[in-house]
Formats: structure tokens, sequence, C-alpha cells
């Protein structure tokens, strides 16, 4: 199979609304943290602590979904110049890498996705609203 020039063009689109998606999610949970820095220094309570560690550790998750999605968007576009100065297998392997490099950054956006609800977990083991549902 031949790749041609304009088939890593495709993801363009696809990475960017990808990044759109990952700073709207940075600037949340930043924004959280620090209302739950500020509460922290009127109630030092474990629960905010945790959920200060989680947020955290989400936005390490973020960063780094960010830089493969970045790595991803440069591979395609070094893929499309060697394709354009037709060095057909040196385009078509970084495309593959291209495309493996999303793969990492969609796997890392899917467990932060699921740790959001580690950290919705915290927020109502503080008010004890688990509790109610329990009984």
């Amino acid at each position: 199979m031949l790749l041609n020039i304009t088939d890593p063009a495709i993801m363009f689109s696809g990475i960017s609304l990808l990044f759109l998606a990952y700073t709207n999610r940075y600037l949340a949970l930043s924004s959280v943290i620090r209302t739950l820095n500020n509460e922290l220094k009127k109630d030092d309570g474990k629960n905010r602590i945790d959920q200060i560690r989680n947020l955290h550790f989400r936005i390490i998750l973020i960063k780094y979904m960010q830089v493969f999605g970045v790595l991803s968007f440069m591979f395609c576009v070094i893929a499309m110049l060697t394709l354009f100065w037709e060095k057909q297998l040196i385009g078509e392997v970084l495309f593959i890498v291209s495309l493996v490099a999303m793969v990492l950054s969609l796997i890392l956006s899917l467990i932060e996705i699921l740790m959001s609800g580690q950290s919705l977990k915290i927020e109502l083991d503080r008010t004890n609203v688990r509790d109610m549902w329990d009984k």
C-alpha cells in the first residue's frame, strides 16, 4: 500500500480538537486545585489533601497527554514532508510512529477520565452523600 501525502493530513483536525479538549480539562482542574488549596488554609482536612493529590496526578497525566499529542502532530508533519520528498518507506514509518503517539495520548486520556470518578468519590466521602445511598 502506498501512503499518499494527503493521508497524514487527515489527522490534523482530530489532533487540534484533542488539544482543545486537553487544554480545557487542564484549565478546569487547575481552577479546582486553586480553590481547594485556598480552602485548605481554612480547613486542612485529609479529604482536601486527598483531592489535591488526585487532581495533581491528573494534571501530570494531562501534561503527558499533550506531549504525546504534540509528538503525534510533529511526526505527522515530518511524514508528510518525507512523502513529499518521495521517501515512501520513511514516510510510512513516521506516520506509524505518529499513530502510536496518538494512541498513547488517548490511553492517558482514558486513564485521566477514569480517575475523574475517583476525584468525585473523594468529594462525596467528605459530604457523606455516599453513605445515604448505601442505606
